[in-house]
């Protein structure tokens, strides 16, 4: 990465974080495997919560793959149809198990096998909507596709941090080793940067 193109890549990598923490505070949603919802309080069902903390991180992976679709029809060389696609391909396959996630406590609640499967089914129907409505916005966008590649990235990671390692997020759910890595990533950024 050149040193020009670094200060982009933090911006975005930043907004990306804030962004997806300040939807993870004002959106009440609720993790796999807690009991204390997340979140400002609604008396929204357990099993609604939990659709919509699946819902709420699918959004930054369409906005990943619909900027890499921008890139691409952009004409930026470094990016691929073939890398494109595949990276959607990769999404799209990793949201199977998403689904279930929503579907199996669905049905374990009572309800029907077509109700638990749609609403597992619609938790991924953010990402396509997500990446058309950036696709769209891509040409207006096309100046600052710096800043939105690394905006997809850094909410992408605030979601692998918050969803994938449970020692983050072991015992009482708060967000300081999330953020912790977010530093210790830029620093990393900025140690490959500068050397």
């Amino acid at each position: 990465m050149g040193k020009l193109a670094f200060v982009p890549a933090t911006v975005g990598f930043w907004a990306g974080i804030l962004f997806l923490f300040v939807l993870d505070k004002i959106t009440p949603h609720l993790h796999l495997g807690s009991a204390t919802p997340e979140g400002p309080k609604a008396k929204l069902k357990r099993t609604t919560m939990l659709t919509l903390a699946v819902t709420l991180h699918n959004l930054p992976e369409g906005m990943a793959v619909g900027i890499v679709f921008a890139g691409w029809l952009s004409g930026n060389v470094a990016i691929t149809l073939s890398g494109a696609f595949a990276l959607a391909i990769g999404i799209a396959t990793q949201n199977f198990p998403e689904g279930a996630v929503v579907s199996l406590p669905l049905r374990a609640e009572g309800a029907s096998r077509k109700k638990a499967f749609a609403l597992g089914a619609l938790s991924g129907a953010v990402e396509p909507v997500g990446a058309l409505i950036t696709l769209l916005a891509a040409e207006a966008l096309s100046p600052f596709m710096p800043y939105l590649l690394s905006l997809a990235a850094g909410a992408m990671i605030y979601v692998v941090i918050e969803e994938m390692l449970p020692e983050v997020s072991e015992g009482e759910h708060f967000d300081a080793g999330t953020i912790l890595f977010a530093v210790g990533f830029t620093l990393m950024m900025v140690l490959d940067s500068a050397l």
